[in-house]
């Protein structure tokens, strides 16, 4: 098996996700307890009991499947030892995921950049009215030049035949109607704060490089592929910039995948909430083995 160890983005978060690991894995609580130590308790009662708002809001969630996803991490590695990573990546905020098992930095400071990271990216949200649409089985080259008239943003790249796009209401709106008159009618307006992976970001991005210029990092045991490029960083500087750059960025999901894939992995495992990634894997290449760990139950079964 040569695993590629994928971790999950917004969006799959739960009430009670991860609670059955806290019971019955030691190495899982231990992350939950440190989240709590760092955050405080709110935090895991936030995870645990909601309600689903509070769960959802930005300043829970992002730091919440974080802690759920290196959670998932944390009992797989004390059940299944033998089995490393040969590369890794994250959608969005799953990336810190991806770069703490890739021992690019501790947990705390993961949470610690994840919660400076919602912070801003909500106080964006409130300077700005933006929304996010999904949409299904229509050319990139037909959406890209929509959002170019509309003047919005591309947000995820996740798969053929769905990509995501981002950008201030009536702006959004406009492109979903120039869609619509080219004839592509799948698209899905998204519950979402704001217009995140837009150019309405970008300030939260600039404000976020020097939490990510002081935070200690090394470089990664294995190549972690990230959001923005699709590839590896060549080295700190690189990583940093990806990082902040990834808020305001497109998300280049299927190109992580593919890239990976073409380096020779051939097993999928997910950790997180959900099973969001690998169904963009099974839509990609259908061929990939696919394992999700988001829960005890789960574990019972590899």
């Amino acid at each position: 098996m040569k695993a590629f160890f994928v971790f999950s983005g917004q969006g799959a978060q739960s009430v009670g996700m991860g609670k059955d690991l806290y019971e019955t894995s030691p190495e899982a609580r231990r992350c939950f307890d440190a989240t709590a130590a760092v955050l405080g308790a709110e935090q895991l009662d936030a995870i645990f009991n909601g309600p689903a708002e509070k769960l959802t809001s930005s300043r829970f969630c992002q730091t919440a499947i974080y802690t759920m996803s290196c959670a998932a991490l944390a009992a797989f590695r004390a059940r299944r030892p033998e089995v490393s990573p040969a590369a890794c990546a994250g959608l969005s905020l799953g990336e810190y995921a991806a770069l703490f098992a890739a021992g690019c930095f501790d947990y705390e400071t993961g949470l610690r950049l994840l919660a400076r990271r919602a912070e801003l990216m909500d106080e964006a949200c409130r300077k700005s009215s933006g929304g996010m649409a999904s949409v299904l089985k229509a050319d990139p080259a037909v959406i890209e030049a929509a959002c170019a008239e509309a003047d919005i943003d591309i947000a995820n790249y996740n798969s053929p035949g769905q990509i995501v796009i981002s950008g201030e209401k009536g702006k959004l709106a406009k492109a979903i109607g120039i869609l619509r008159d080219k004839g592509v009618s799948r698209i899905i307006e998204l519950n979402v704060a704001g217009a995140f992976h837009s150019r309405l970001m970008a300030e939260a991005g600039e404000a976020f490089a020097p939490a990510l210029a002081a935070a200690q990092l090394t470089m990664p045991r294995v190549p972690v592929y990230h959001n923005y490029t699709a590839a590896p960083a060549k080295d700190l500087d690189e990583l940093r910039t990806d990082l902040a750059r990834q808020v305001s960025g497109s998300v280049r999901w299927e190109g992580c995948l593919r890239a990976a894939v073409a380096a020779g992995a051939d097993t999928v495992i997910e950790f997180g909430p959900g099973n969001v990634l690998t169904g963009l894997a099974k839509r990609t290449i259908p061929e990939l083995r696919l394992i999700n760990i988001n829960s005890a139950a789960a574990l019972e079964n590899i």
